[in-house]
């Protein structure tokens, strides 16, 4: 049986690792090999973006010992920021003991917007649209057969009225299911074609169709439980003091929330999918009461264990897009194994709060910088000019001093390859 929990994973050569990632995701030599040589074609960039140059990179790593409802997975994560991975994967592990994490998503429902102005009675008109919501519904899911053939479709159509500067405005938002894809084309489709039918119906002007990114009814959680007797009953209280610095202040919570993200959107970055929109959304559904909070929560248990719980709008896809044709995104999904969209929603969400947790416990310990330094070092010791063996042995003298500059890692870099003569 396949474990995620995989012991000294980040002691093993990079060969090593990839050995065992092959056996866990039942890679082939060709993936395995691409993986660690291949690029992205140039031909299949210059059709992806514009005015394509070149290419960019970033280190794709595995963040270990994730259990999700009783399944072990391994997740892909691309992301210059060192600490991200070993946090993620550190977090996993003490959740471990508590059963790991418990995940559950909602159907994969999207907004897509029709924006209706000029309009002198506006609520009058809002209702005339309702009136002819099946026949709406209708014409939006003949756009898209194929989604409807495999589940999917409009699966309502509401509306409210908006004042502004610009005078009242007539929002129609189109439901759609959209499965397994992200969603922003079959949506952005519908809204075009209703949009000629709705001037009909309300005599008034169409602009904007464009699908919204706070998808609050497209909603993946996650749960897990940090024992007392494995974290700390001082850690405990800290996180749960931290949090709670983060519930009511936003200055606070904009960087709690930062550290969620920074988990997923490697994750969705690793796959090719959109964390900008992933971003929005999350950020938006963070303030939609009014005041930017945090994202996640934390309490204490009758035992004075850590629970811990996180709800945000995920919206991916597992089908179209990039995430079908980038060689190593492929790859990355064919890693973390997940079957389609609302799965990985729910390791999405999972990861976000290991990140999470990983974050809080260090402020509320021995505090970030310690950890992160230790890695952040290794970058210096790189920009020092150091090679090889040399970065370890800088990166340990700059953490060991406590000065993690460039200035000091060429100063040392200097001293040991004069030592060495």
């Amino acid at each position: 049986m396949k474990s995620s929990r995989i012991s000294g994973f980040y002691k093993l050569p990079v060969e090593e690792r990839l050995r065992i990632v092959k056996e866990f995701a039942d890679l082939s030599d060709d993936e395995t090999n691409f993986l660690l040589n291949g690029h992205l074609p140039l031909d299949l960039a210059d059709r992806m973006i514009e005015n394509v140059i070149g290419m960019t990179e970033l280190p794709m790593g595995i963040a270990t010992n994730f259990l999700i409802n009783g399944k072990d997975y391994i997740i892909p994560m691309a992301i210059e920021e060192p600490s991200v991975v070993a946090a993620a994967s550190h977090a996993a592990k003490l959740a471990r003991p508590g059963g790991g994490f418990f995940t559950s998503s909602t159907e994969p429902i999207m907004i897509s917007q029709i924006q209706v102005v000029g309009l002198e009675n506006p609520h009058f008109a809002k209702m005339q649209v309702l009136e002819h919501k099946e026949e709406l519904m209708r014409i939006a899911n003949e756009q898209d057969p194929v989604l409807v053939k495999v589940g999917g479709g409009c699966r309502d159509i509401t509306a409210r009225v908006l004042d502004s500067k610009m005078g009242p405005m007539l929002i129609i938002h189109i439901h759609v299911d959209v499965r397994d894809a992200m969603g922003a084309n079959a949506v952005n489709t519908m809204a075009e074609a209703l949009a000629p039918y709705i001037e009909d119906i309300t005599g008034g002007k169409v602009y904007l169709r464009i699908l919204s990114n706070l998808a609050i009814y497209r909603l993946a959680r996650a749960r897990a439980v940090w024992k007392k007797e494995v974290i700390g009953e001082d850690t405990v209280k800290g996180i749960l003091y931290a949090y709670e610095f983060a519930r009511v202040d936003p200055f606070r919570a904009a960087t709690h929330n930062k550290g969620i993200m920074n988990g997923i959107d490697a994750v969705l970055i690793a796959t090719s999918n959109d964390w900008r929109a992933v971003e929005a959304g999350a950020h938006a559904y963070a303030a939609m009461n009014g005041t930017y909070t945090s994202m996640s929560h934390y309490e204490m248990d009758s035992e004075g264990n850590l629970v811990g719980s996180i709800e945000i709008p995920i919206a991916v896809g597992t089908i179209g897009g990039a995430t079908s044709t980038h060689p190593k995104a492929k790859i990355a999904r064919k890693i973390l194994g997940v079957k389609g969209a609302r799965e990985f929603s729910e390791v999405l969400a999972a990861v976000g709060l290991a990140q999470n947790f990983a974050a809080l416990r260090a402020l509320a310990t021995e505090g970030i910088q310690r950890g992160h330094m230790s890695l952040h070092a290794r970058n210096i010791a790189v920009m020092a000019g150091a090679k090889g063996e040399e970065i370890d042995i800088v990166a340990e003298k700059l953490v060991e001093e406590r000065k993690v500059r460039v200035d000091r890692a060429r100063e040392i870099l200097e001293e040991l390859r004069k030592n060495e003569h």
